[in-house]
């Protein structure tokens, strides 16, 4: 047994495993659906909406990024009563969109060795503030009054335990809670799993279901919302422009089907794109905002480069994490020019966040989702409401671009509260 893991390891330093993406299932603001809230991304639609209700009228920022939602439709029945009473909202979320990411994979462990080796990686930003408020409530009128079910409702870890029972997987059952970093953090995590020989599938991603008085009211305290679109919500996000005064809270779930590449060409699956690489980093320097020098997020994305093996020039295009904030633009930009140099302008750079607002620990793989769907369409899709840039890197501003490209790799950043910075290279196929 010995001899046969020093073979492993050895075999690993020669050639690593390579991960592919096989399923996509997307919940967000644009629509439910991997494949409607793509196409809609790409006619420049908008998902943020007004907020409704008396509790947010006192509030500086009264818009979000909000799930379409229509009686018996699939997120009106995720988030029925029967499921509320044991799941957090996220929770439930992440149930629908993992429902479609395994369809469209065509992924269904049935024999004991496929579920060993199927797992989840899959966090959230933040627990639903409402359900702690709500629960405070009722244990004022008794301590029968608290659900048994509201510790497990708020564990940020249960999204992904409960996809890992629902189907039986026996891989891997990882959470992440890296704040707006999250989603890209579970994506990165996953494919090393899978790299590393832990799992041949992964299902990971994020979910995010936090819109609420409590939790804007927050954000609006730190300065962080945009307050000035009350009155036209559709504009309120705006990543890279000069009028930009701030994010929108946004809600949903992506879920990726990560797979061991020989894996997936042995079932004869679809593959979207390849997973080059994962580059992680620490600001150390304020609880809210990023280094002004943006070596943070330098860092994380020469480490994704460097566990890609590939050149800088190889990158034609950036999904930014650019959240549509008077200082966080700035300086991704700042470091996007250190890092790339001359070869910063040549790269298609673009942040979906105007279309559906952040959603904080769902955000990144909501948008590695669409980098994803970039790589396998060539099509860069559009950054809304960018009228008036920052500066002059090359944004693709409101309507979609082809991308032209002999093999398209793209860069996927993340950045969250804390410092933590997480970057994903993803190329086509």
């Amino acid at each position: 047994m010995k001899s046969l893991s020093n073979f492993r390891s050895y075999s690993r330093l020669l050639s690593k495993r390579r991960v592919v993406v096989t399923g996509l299932g997307i919940v967000s603001p644009l629509g439910c659906g991997a494949n409607n809230a793509w196409s809609n991304l790409l006619k420049g639609h908008c998902g943020i909406v007004s907020l409704k209700g008396d509790e947010f009228l006192t509030l500086p920022s009264r818009v979000a990024g909000v799930l379409p939602r229509k009686p018996n439709d699939a997120v009106d029945k995720a988030l029925s009563k029967q499921n509320l009473k044991s799941m957090a909202p996220a929770t439930c979320l992440a149930l629908l969109a993992t429902s479609e990411a395994l369809s469209d994979a065509n992924w269904n462990p049935e024999t004991s060795q496929q579920k060993e080796y199927t797992g989840v990686t899959l966090g959230m930003g933040m627990i639903d503030l409402k359900d702690v408020c709500d629960t405070n409530d009722a244990l004022k009128l008794g301590y029968n009054k608290v659900s048994p079910f509201f510790v497990p409702r708020i564990l940020p870890n249960m999204a992904a335990g409960q996809i890992s029972i629902k189907y039986g997987l026996r891989g891997p059952n990882h959470a992440v809670s890296t704040a707006c970093a999250t989603g890209s953090h579970s994506i990165g995590d996953a494919f090393r799993f899978i790299r590393n020989e832990d799992a041949d599938v992964m299902i990971c991603g994020g979910a995010e279901a936090c819109i609420s008085p409590l939790a804007i009211a927050g954000f609006c305290r730190l300065r962080a919302l945009s307050t000035s679109y009350n009155d036209t919500p559709h504009q309120a996000s705006r990543p890279f422009d000069k009028k930009r005064d701030g994010f929108v809270i946004g809600e949903g779930a992506a879920v990726l089907v990560l797979e061991e590449h020989q894996h997936a060409l042995d079932r004869g699956v679809r593959i979207y794109a390849e997973i080059l690489g994962y580059g992680l980093s620490g600001d150390a320097s304020h609880i809210t905002a990023p280094r002004e020098d943006g070596s943070g997020a330098i860092l994380s994305m020469s480490r994704a480069l460097k566990d890609s093996g590939i050149d800088k020039h190889s990158i034609t295009h950036i999904n930014a994490h650019a959240t549509s904030t008077p200082v966080g633009d700035g300086i991704e930009s700042t470091a996007i020019k250190t890092l790339f140099e001359n070869h910063a302008y040549n790269i298609h750079i673009t942040s979906t966040k105007g279309a559906h607002g952040h959603l904080l620990g769902a955000a990144g793989n909501l948008e590695s989702a669409f980098t994803i769907l970039s790589c396998y369409h060539g099509i860069v899709p559009p950054t809304i409401n960018l009228e008036d840039p920052i500066d002059d890197l090359n944004y693709v501003a409101n309507e979609p671009k082809k991308w032209h490209a002999e093999k398209r790799v793209a860069l996927k950043n993340s950045f969250g509260f804390g410092g933590t910075n997480a970057t994903l290279c993803i190329s086509s196929i």
